[in-house]
């Protein structure tokens, strides 16, 4: 019977002669192959991970093939634990909601919360609803709890009137749940708050109903 042979020998592929570009792509299917039990968010988060990994591995001086491969696997490691914490992280903030209008959505990077404006100010108004006070204290607990983040809080606004009035609400409305943020404990130096009035529209502001969804606040949570 005759054995076959398994290895890198002879004239077959090794380390040493396969160019990073081979490389990189090589070692991220390798490390998403290994993680076939994991979840959506962070198979892409090792994805991501590897990608850049692999490219920071490639810049090194020397075997670049070598570098962009470990810098891959290191990668994949890496972004395999950003995308396991967000998706606790997520779960944690959705339970932690007593309000059924607020999502979090898990972008395998970052998570974003979304809340209506309509459970948040009042028209024309940039003072915050006591009514949501105890979910933006959740929101503030959870951002405790998950230290390695910075917040970005993002106003946004319909079409209605002049750009620059909107623009101005929508920095007003960022800034007041920043402030009740940092009032709940989350440092300062974690967040910004960032107005984009009508710039940035998820539904058409033809209809009532689109111009409803586009006044709204986003908290970005970008892990560290």
């Amino acid at each position: 019977m005759v054995r076959a042979k398994i290895g890198f020998q002879g004239k077959g592929p090794n380390m040493k002669s396969l160019k990073p570009a081979l490389v990189l792509p090589l070692v991220s299917v390798l490390a998403l192959s290994a993680c076939d039990t994991m979840g959506q968010r962070e198979r892409t988060g090792v994805a991501a991970g590897a990608a850049i990994g692999g490219l920071a591995g490639a810049a090194i001086p020397g075997n670049r093939a070598a570098s962009a491969a470990v810098g891959a696997l290191g990668g994949a490691v890496v972004g395999g634990l950003i995308g396991s914490q967000l998706d606790k992280q997520a779960g944690d903030l959705r339970s932690s909601f007593s309000n059924s209008n607020i999502q979090v959505i898990n972008n395998g990077s970052f998570l974003k919360v979304v809340m209506p404006q309509g459970i948040l100010f009042a028209t024309d108004s940039s003072d915050v609803s006591p009514a949501i006070y105890p979910d933006l204290a959740a929101l503030a607990q959870n951002l405790r709890e998950y230290p390695n983040s910075t917040v970005q809080v993002l106003g946004h606004t319909d079409n209605t009137g002049q750009a620059s009035y909107n623009l101005q609400l929508s920095q007003r409305r960022a800034q007041a749940v920043v402030g009740l943020l940092q009032s709940n404990g989350v440092g300062a130096a974690r967040l910004q708050a960032v107005g984009k009035g009508d710039s940035e529209p998820v539904a058409s502001n033809l209809s009532a109903e689109g111009r409803q969804q586009n006044r709204r606040v986003e908290v970005l949570i970008i892990p560290n």
